[in-house]
C-alpha cells in the first residue's frame, strides 16, 4: 500500500471518530477536576491516546493471526464497556449526591484511567478489521495518527470540562457521572445494534 493523501485523511477520520466517546469522558474528568494542571491534562490526554493508538494494532495483530479468537471476544465489547464506564460513572455520581465539594474530590486515580481508557477504545479493536489490508508500517501509522487526533480531542475535552466545571461547582461530579453513564449506554446499545 502506498501513503496517499487518501491514507493520512482516512486515517485522521478514523481517529475523530473514535476518539469521540473518549472526548466525553475528557470532559467529564475536567467537570470532575476544574482545577487541574496543564501537566495532568496532558498526561490523561496521553493515556486515553496510548490506548486508541494500541487497540487498532491489537485488532490488526488479531486479524493478521488470531482472526477466528477475535470474533468470539467482539460480541462481549458493547457489555465490557457498559460495565466499566456505569461502575466510574456510578462513583462520580454517588460522590457528586453526597455532595462533595470538588477540592475535596480526589482526583480521578490512574487506575480509573486506565479502566475509562480500556472502556473508549476497546471498540477501537474492530478497526483493526479496517486496516487489515495494510502491511505493518501503515498499520502503525495509521494508529499512530488516532492516536494523535485522540490527544488532541481528549485534551480540549479536558480543557472545556474544566471551564464548564468551575461554573458547576459541585454539580460537575453529578454531570461527569451521568455523562460516563450516558456514554456506556450509547456503546452498548449501538454495539448490540450493529
Amino acid at each position: 500500500m502506498r501513503l496517499t493523501l487518501a491514507f493520512f485523511f482516512n486515517s485522521i477520520l478514523l481517529g475523530v471518530g473514535l476518539a469521540m466517546d473518549a472526548f466525553s469522558v475528557s470532559l467529564a474528568n475536567g467537570l470532575n477536576e476544574p482545577e487541574m494542571k496543564r501537566r495532568r491534562m496532558a498526561g490523561v490526554a496521553g493515556i486515553f491516546s496510548v490506548f486508541q493508538f494500541a487497540m487498532p494494532m491489537i485488532g490488526w495483530i488479531c486479524v493478521s493471526s488470531i482472526a477466528r479468537y477475535f470474533r468470539v471476544f467482539e460480541k462481549f465489547i458493547p457489555w465490557i464497556a457498559l460495565g466499566l464506564l456505569g461502575y466510574i460513572g456510578g462513583e462520580m455520581l454517588y460522590s457528586g449526591v453526597r455532595g462533595k465539594e470538588p477540592e475535596d474530590e480526589a482526583a480521578v486515580g490512574f487506575s480509573a484511567l486506565l479502566v475509562q481508557g480500556v472502556a473508549t477504545s476497546i471498540d477501537a479493536l474492530s478497526v483493526g478489521f479496517t486496516i487489515a489490508d495494510y502491511g505493518l508500517p501503515e498499520a502503525l501509522l495509521a494508529s499512530l495518527l488516532i492516536g494523535i487526533v485522540t490527544f488532541f480531542i481528549c485534551f480540549a475535552g479536558l480543557a472545556i470540562g474544566k471551564k464548564a466545571g468551575t461554573k458547576l461547582a459541585g454539580k460537575a461530579g453529578i454531570l461527569g457521572g451521568v455523562i460516563l453513564i450516558v456514554i456506556g449506554i450509547e456503546i452498548f446499545v449501538s454495539g448490540m445494534a450493529g
